[in-house]
């Protein structure tokens, strides 16, 4: 056993973790070879005093290591148990700015059975004042996940991916990037503690993996986990996480310039001016039209002559050459012909299509088509050839897709299942039904719906699928631009405009790398109709000189026939905000 009274060390006095003593008196190592004997409800509510997550129904042991005043434990987890270090098959190694810990024997949750396997991590001290480690683990058995504990960090409300705060109380919360439904942009979650310090915790990732965030909260502090998986493609018994880190600083602004510092190096990401995959008309943009076609019912909110004429009338209000128009609804039913991607005939097939995007441009507009890029109806006549790509979580069971009342019954419906870019079959099939549409009409750009949604699943890296297709699709059509939707950061590094904004508190991540501009659901003038989607309606919100997304208006059923001073408003403070950008998007 390494002797680990000789070096006590609490480190990082600049950052707020306490001072450096390398020279005192030796120290009584704590009990258990030098680990706290710990449990999963120290230091926790429990029960929880508001809303609770899922947890074991006994106290786990969580033996722990002291570093820098805080606490980390260690778990990894297989697809049959969880399993911690055996505290006495431990050796603990201290240096001055680093420890090093390994477990050479595990235990089951609970702690009452052993096995065999390794578990091993490095804490170091940056020159920055940050705390960084990442965690090595080996079992017989295929590693679901590797968790870290943490004890120490303060209370205090959270902002996730650099957006709004949020105070959750007493709460249990658990957060995880980059999922889709009220995932994570980029995994950075930093703690406004009580003494006026901000805590950032982020997973510094080289390729996209599951960072989870569990807070649960105690009296004193918060007990954070931080989760990371694995490909569950891969099913490794060996397996290494990302490098974690924390860092306190007095700004936010501080904590999230380190963690995006760190992203735009990672994914390689580009000033937004110089990109060579932005083409010069996405840089001088004023203005984007969503024109709303056809809705899932059916129903026809504006057929493409009816575009035509807006696109006609809007012209005498702006110049053309600095709007781009968003069509979605064009294919059919909204979703339900997914993924055909043929010209709907309701909306006046072939003919008129081919009409209104040729006199589009003529005028000067930029046409941007909608596509999905994860999503397809399993009923469709043509699903067999693709359903092999049908998207399976980590443990091979299909992904579910029945989160969207379609029909108005009041419940989720499950006709459309979630796709896998990272299968060829359905890469094949997505890639040349965009190609049809751009070489046949001559289309400026292409809208990747869903594209935000990566799964760890039992297939396939889905941002390299994702990747592969823009990256095909580039050479066969250079100049013709795609867009994201629910964009993460790593995207931003080949998809260089996004359907919703990201980072409202630290903004520049977001539009000094990529445009944006507002999602198709932004409610339209007068009523606040959201078009074909499934939200229904919201309030509308004017055009304002200071947004930094470009000026989006949504145009319905009654937006062009009774709402045309609210639009012409809009357009007006669009074009004063173009002007005062220096006619910069």
């Amino acid at each position: 056993m390494i002797d680990v009274t000789r070096h006590t060390v609490l480190i990082g006095a600049a950052a707020g973790f306490g001072e450096i003593d390398a020279t005192g008196p030796a120290q009584a190592a704590p009990p258990l070879g030098g680990m706290e004997p710990l449990n999963s409800t120290d230091g926790v509510f429990t029960p929880s005093k508001g809303w609770g997550i899922q947890k074991f129904s006994f106290s786990n042991p969580e033996p722990s290591i002291q570093f820098a005043g805080l606490l980390f434990a260690f778990e990894v987890i297989s697809f049959e148990n969880n399993f911690g270090i055996d505290p006495l098959a431990v050796t603990i190694e201290r240096r001055i700015d680093r420890v090093r810990m390994a477990g050479t024997r595990l235990r089951w949750a609970g702690g009452q059975e052993t096995k065999a396997g390794l578990v091993s991590a490095e804490l170091r001290l940056t020159a920055a004042g940050a705390i960084e480690w990442a965690v090595e683990a080996a079992i017989d058995a295929p590693i679901k996940a590797i968790k870290t504990i943490v004890r120490g960090l303060p209370r205090g409300r959270i902002s996730l991916a650099a957006e709004a705060w949020c105070d959750f109380g007493d709460d249990e919360q658990v957060f995880e990037y980059p999922a889709l439904g009220g995932g994570m942009a980029t995994p950075l979650a930093v703690v406004e503690g009580h003494d006026k310090r901000f805590w950032g915790i982020s997973a510094l990732q080289t390729e996209v993996r599951p960072a989870r965030f569990a807070f649960l909260p105690g009296p004193d502090g918060y007990k954070t986990e931080l989760v990371y998986e694995p490909g569950a493609w891969e099913r490794p018994q060996a397996a290494t996480t990302c490098k974690w880190r924390i860092v306190a600083a007095p700004d936010f602004a501080s904590v999230a310039k380190t963690h995006f510092d760190w992203v735009a190096k990672s994914w390689q990401l580009p000033d937004f001016q110089q990109r060579s995959d932005a083409p010069d008309w996405m840089k001088k943009l004023a203005l984007v039209l969503s024109l709303h076609g056809q809705h899932w019912t059916g129903y026809v909110h504006n057929d493409f002559d009816q575009q035509l004429e807006i696109l006609r009338w809007t012209a005498k209000q702006i110049d053309p050459r600095n709007v781009m128009v968003f069509l979605n609804g064009w294919d059919g039913r909204y979703y339900w012909d997914y993924p055909r991607f043929e010209v709907g005939a309701r909306t006046g097939g072939e003919v008129a299509f081919a009409r209104l995007v040729r006199k589009a441009k003529t005028l000067g507009y930029r046409i941007a088509v909608m596509f999905g890029s994860n999503v397809a109806r399993r009923n469709d006549p043509g699903f067999p050839k693709i359903a092999d790509a049908r998207l399976r979580d980590g443990n091979g069971d299909f992904f579910p897709a029945n989160y969207v009342d379609w029909d108005g019954d009041r419940k989720g419906d499950g006709f459309m299942v979630f796709m896998n870019l990272a299968v060829a079959s359905w890469r094949n099939h997505l890639r040349e039904r965009i190609a049809s549409i751009v070489s046949r009409f001559a289309i400026d750009a292409y809208f990747l719906d869903i594209c935000g949604l990566w799964e760890n699943n039992y297939d396939g890296d889905m941002l390299v699928g994702t990747r592969q297709l823009v990256d095909e699709l580039a050479q066969r059509f250079p100049g013709v631009a795609p867009i994201a939707e629910m964009q993460y950061d790593a995207q931003m590094g080949f998809i260089p405009m996004s359907h919703v904004p990201r980072y409202s508190l630290y903004p520049q991540a977001n539009f000094g790398v990529v445009a944006s501009f507002n999602h198709l659901s932004f409610p339209a003038p007068g009523g606040g109709s959201t078009g074909i989607h499934e939200y229904g309606f919201g309030r509308y919100h004017p055009v304002i000189l200071d947004q930094p997304q470009i000026p989006t208006i949504t145009f319905v059923d009654d937006t062009f026939t009774t709402q045309r001073e609210a639009v012409m408003s809009d357009i007006a403070t669009a074009k004063q905000r173009f002007a005062a950008r220096g006619g910069r998007t």
